[in-house]
């Protein structure tokens, strides 16, 4: 049930939603760890954009690829999330007269979600020791191609390419969907595909370049909307807790 009274703690999803995405991050975490380690659509994928005639990637210095997706498109999207950030700071520090509870719960999230989500990706990213299809010596490099959990072999230099970290300049857009809860949640959730689907664009555009593969891609979508997620629930949940807890310790 959604908390509308007017002392309550604001709450954009109710408990039994908050359950339901539980467990289909759940399903989908085991479904794209399976898609990567049982099965080769990552290879079939790489090497229908590889031409072994040119020992590259076409798309690699493509203008829509590398400049415009990895260069302004990148750009745009950093200054938004950047604009997103200083808005929810500044809020926090100096509180908007008018602006209500629900409002500065949806300005917060969306705030931390343009600072995590990238954040996130990019030091899982470095921790990997997956190579991108591009360094594989099967199109053309020389490392040699690791599954998600596999061990590096002796000699060889971790690759830091896993999860997709172009893909997350787009992918805290997700949290843009909570603009309509819980009024409209069939908007919301229309927002939610439409910024799946920007962030699963640009990260197919890395696809064609050879920079990723697409459970590389997949591990980023589910990153994001799990960080926009626990960020909901935090931020929606914890402040209530606490002053439950407050009125039962001093009753």
């Amino acid at each position: 049930m959604l908390v509308t009274q007017h002392n309550a703690a604001p709450a954009l999803i109710g408990a039994r939603t908050a359950w339901r995405i539980a467990a289909v991050l759940l399903a989908s975490a085991a479904f794209i760890l399976w898609l990567g380690r049982c099965t080769d659509i990552d290879l079939m994928l790489a090497d229908d954009f590889y031409d072994a005639g040119l020992h590259d990637f076409p798309w690699h210095h493509a203008w829509l690829t590398e400049t415009f997706s990895h260069g302004i498109l990148k750009m745009m999207l950093t200054l938004a999330a950047v604009g997103c950030i200083l808005l929810a700071l500044h809020d926090a520090v100096r509180p908007k007269l008018g602006r209500s509870p629900l409002q500065r719960l949806r300005l917060r999230v969306i705030g931390l979600s343009a600072l995590l989500v990238p954040l996130l990706i990019s030091t899982l990213k470095q921790a990997s020791v997956a190579h991108c299809p591009w360094d594989l010596a099967r199109y053309g490099g020389s490392e040699p191609y690791l599954r998600l959990f596999d061990a590096l072999p002796f000699g060889v230099q971790p690759g830091h390419c896993l999860p997709a970290g172009h893909a997350s300049s787009a992918l805290w857009l997700v949290s843009l969907c909570v603009l309509w809860l819980p009024e409209r949640p069939r908007t919301a959730l229309r927002a939610l595909v439409a910024a799946l689907a920007i962030g699963g664009a640009v990260g197919w555009l890395q696809q064609l370049r050879g920079a990723h593969f697409l459970t590389h891609t997949l591990w980023s979508v589910w990153i994001a909307c799990a960080v926009v997620f626990t960020l909901l629930l935090c931020l929606q949940w914890l402040p209530a807790y606490r002053r439950s807890r407050v009125l039962r310790l001093s009753s």
